[in-house]
Parts: structure tokens; C-alpha cells; sequence
């Protein structure tokens, strides 16, 4: 008696279908264990809301899905763009009813960071909060509920009609519900997961026992602007370090405003006292991201370092490092010599894969098609064995984690037994045990989705 079987894997329907963009949930990109340099400490992580690879991919779909802007023009990427940064060049980014107040602030390394408060102004307590805001304001992505706006309640009935999501946030929270919650949670995730740890400065940290020594394979100049960037003012360097942190080059918790008080529509503004990261300040190619500060009013790293050289001027929220004795704005009175060592040194915190790893980028094609796999293109695993004195094929795959499938048996692949329901592991696995059939016979079997025709 001869009983031979088979495993076809059937993928998705045709509502998830794109001829040109995938992204594969069966095998997913690593998110939650990327290499981080032991020199690297400091994590804005909120408390039960760790990177997981489901909970990024997730986040990702969100971030890129112009979907979630209430006339589906606008995404996250929009004003976010990886190959620049995960900034825009645009002084102000366009949104679905006018202009962005700020420039946008680089994504780039923003998890590694003592400030665990968003936006220029720090208004959003944590990545979470900040990251349903840009969706509620209504020049950004329009879902304010004010001037006509519909509200997130609306995105909410919009984005559950939408299969690949039922089948997204099933797998990340064991229930297929959207909340605003779980939006900012899983952009969230997806947000802190953008890191850059590959630039000159890293290979040159990796090689020395503290920021302060020499690196090796660092110039004579970029040596001498590290050494300006880390020595303090009253000790004949200009001070950055102060507030701008290494290794990680993240902004002190505690500081205030720099001197920069302009508003892109024109006034005064004393309340941006965040800044990025300053890896990535620019390019690969040395070239900016935009325009630099909140109002991108300095558009090279020379200017920048003119402005800290000589502070034009005290305003009633500035940081006080930025006061010289006396009360006088800050003047370092660099050399040109000294600005051209602290530029090239800017220049080395820069890498190159965050510009360009697939797992940062927009997953849906130019017509705005996801094609999400749910099955494995490989197929599953069948081995045999008894059970009580009968003949078993035991059928193991991973899928995509908690998401329910159909399960189905042939024996001519023209009909189809009739489907059971089996539901993912949280791991993404399912084993199942099928008796043979009586007689000598092929049968076939398959998974399917949706789980019911």
C-alpha cells in the first residue's frame, strides 16, 4: 500500500496582490536583535514596547502607507525619507492642507538617546505619543476631526477594512483590533529600529578604549576636531560634547534653547530644546539633509559651527553653556584651521546601509500595492510516523504568528476536503497530525488563506 503526499502552499488573495513590491511575513527582517556597539548605552525603549521583528514590520507598513492621511496622499515617509536621513530637504514638508510648522527632524539612531521626549518642542512624552500626532494634526495627514477633518475613529473603521492589516495586528497582538494605541506602539517600534552604527567614527571607536584617545584610522585633522567637539570652552575646546552627547551624539535630557528662535512662517519661538541624533548629520556623499535646526535657517555644517562660534544673541530660554562669564553670548573664537578639523570629524559619524537595507524601506509599490506573503514560498515539512497502530504524516511550517488558516486535503488536487481552521503558534508555527487514508492513493495537502472560501 502506497501512500504518497504532498504540501502545496496556496498565498494570499487577490486584495493583497502587487506585481513589483513583497514583503514576505513569514520571513521576516531582523528588527529586534540588531548589532549594537557594546559603547553604546543609552536606550529611549518604553517599558513593554521592546522592538520585535512582527511589531516593526508592522510599523513600517503604517509608516509608508499613505492610507493613513485622510485624502491617501501622505505617510509618515512623506516628510521621513530614508535616503535622506529619514528627513526632507524641504524647509517645511507639504502635508494634505498646507505646511509642516518645523523642518523634519532626522529618525536616525532615535532610540539611543537619555531624551525620551519628541518633536523640537518635546511635547510627545514618548515615541508613542509622538507617533499618532502627525496623523491627528490637520495641515499633516488630516485625521484632526476639526475643520471638517475626519478623526481617528475614522482612520480606525478605514484601516480595518483593509485585509493585510487584519492579518498585521492579529499577528502582533493576538487580536486583529485597531487602536490608536497599537498604532503608535508598532511606529514606534519601527522608528527606534533605524540605526546607523557602521561610519568612520565607529570604526575608529571599536579601536580605542575611550572617545577621548586617538583613533587610528581617523586623520590628523578629524582627530583635532573630535578633540574640539569633546574639550570643553574653558579648556580651549568648543564644548559639544556638553550637550551633545557621544557616543551616542544624542541631545542632553535637560538642555535648552541654542540660539535658534526663528519660525519658518516668521516670529519668535523660544520652545525647541530637542535635537537629533548627530550621526547622519549628512550624506554619504558629505551633502546635508536640508536645511539644519528646527527651521533649517543654517543649510551647511559650516554654518552651524559659525553659529555655535559666536552665538548672535541671549534669549530668556537658552542654555546656559551657550552664556559665557559675565553673561555674554557664547564666543569660541575658532580658527579657521578649527572649524575645518570640527567639520571633517561631523563628517565621520555618518554610515552608509541605513540609506539604503530593504528592511527601512517603503514596501509598497509605485501605485501604492503591498504584496504581503502569508505562506512560506518553500512549502512545509511532512515526515511519517505511527500513532496507536496507524500510519500519520506529521505537516510542520512557519507562518505568520497568531493569524487562523485553512487546512485542506486532496486526492486529485480538483477537490478539496472540507477546510479546517487552524490557528498559528505565537512563535508562527503549526504542527499537524493527518491519519492516512485507506488504500493505495495520493493526497494532497494544502494551506490556505483566508481560512474560510
Amino acid at each position: 500500500m502506497k501512500m504518497i503526499r504532498r504540501l502545496i502552499p496556496i498565498v494570499l488573495t487577490s486584495s493583497f496582490a502587487s506585481a513589483q513590491t513583497q514583503i514576505d511575513l513569514t520571513q521576516l527582517e531582523n528588527y529586534a536583535n540588531q548589532p549594537v556597539p557594546g559603547y553604546i548605552t543609552r536606550d529611549n525603549t518604553t517599558v513593554g514596547n521592546a522592538i520585535t521583528d512582527m511589531g516593526a514590520t508592522l510599523g513600517r507598513v503604517l509608516f509608508y502607507d499613505k492610507r493613513l492621511s485622510r485624502n491617501d496622499t501622505v505617510s509618515c515617509a512623506s516628510c521621513h525619507i530614508q535616503s535622506r536621513g529619514f528627513s526632507d530637504v524641504a524647509t517645511a514638508s507639504t502635508g494634505v492642507a498646507g505646511q509642516t510648522g518645523r523642518h523634519s527632524m532626522r529618525l536616525i539612531n532615535a532610540r539611543f538617546s537619555g531624551e525620551s521626549r519628541f518633536f523640537w518642542d518635546e511635547r510627545a512624552a514618548t515615541a508613542e505619543a509622538q507617533a499618532t500626532m502627525p496623523i491627528q494634526d490637520h495641515a499633516e495627514m488630516g485625521f484632526s476631526g476639526t475643520n471638517g477633518d475626519p478623526d481617528f475613529n475614522d482612520l480606525i473603521t478605514k484601516l480595518s477594512s483593509i485585509e493585510v492589516y487584519q492579518v498585521l495586528f492579529e499577528a502582533v497582538y493576538d487580536d486583529p483590533s485597531i487602536t490608536e494605541e497599537r498604532v503608535g506602539r508598532a511606529i514606534a517600534q519601527f522608528v527606534r529600529s533605524i540605526q546607523s552604527f557602521d561610519s568612520k567614527y565607529d570604526v575608529g571607536r571599536a579601536q580605542a578604549p575611550n572617545d577621548g584617545a586617538p583613533f587610528p584610522n581617523f586623520t590628523m585633522q578629524e582627530n583635532q576636531g573630535k578633540d574640539l567637539f569633546l574639550r570643553p570652552p574653558n579648556l580651549g575646546g568648543a564644548g559639544c560634547a556638553g550637550c551633545h552627547q557621544p557616543p551616542e551624539f544624542s541631545i542632553d535630557p535637560v538642555s535648552r534653547n541654542n540660539g535658534i528662535t526663528g519660525v519658518i512662517a516668521g516670529g519668535t519661538d523660544l520652545t525647541n530644546t530637542r535635537a537629533p541624533s548627530l550621526r547622519d548629520l549628512v550624506g554619504p556623499d558629505g551633502s546635508p539633509h536640508g536645511g539644519f535646526m528646527h527651521d533649517a535657517s543654517l543649510l551647511s555644517l559650516r554654518a552651524v559651527i559659525d553659529h555655535y562660534n559666536a552665538i548672535p544673541a541671549l534669549n530668556a530660554n537658552i542654555d546656559p553653556r551657550l552664556i559665557m562669564p559675565g553673561g555674554l553670548p557664547q564666543r569660541l573664537n575658532l580658527s579657521t584651521t578649527q572649524k575645518d578639523a570640527m567639520e571633517a570629524f561631523l563628517k565621520t559619524l555618518t554610515g552608509s546601509n541605513v540609506y539604503t537595507d530593504p528592511k527601512w524601506s517603503d514596501p509598497f509599490d509605485a501605485t501604492g500595492n503591498l504584496n504581503a506573503i502569508i505562506l512560506p514560498v518553500g512549502g512545509s515539512a511532512i515526515s511519517r510516523e505511527e500513532v496507536n497502530g496507524t500510519m500519520h504524516s506529521r505537516i510542520a511550517t512557519s507562518v505568520v504568528p497568531n493569524v487562523t488558516y485553512g487546512f485542506q486535503s486532496s486526492e486529485n488536487l480538483v477537490n478539496w476536503s472540507e477546510t479546517i481552521p487552524v490557528k498559528a503558534a505565537a512563535d508562527g508555527s503549526i504542527e499537524l497530525l493527518v491519519p492516512d487514508v485507506p488504500g493505495e492513493t495520493r493526497q494532497f495537502f494544502r494551506f490556505c488563506y483566508p481560512p474560510a472560501p
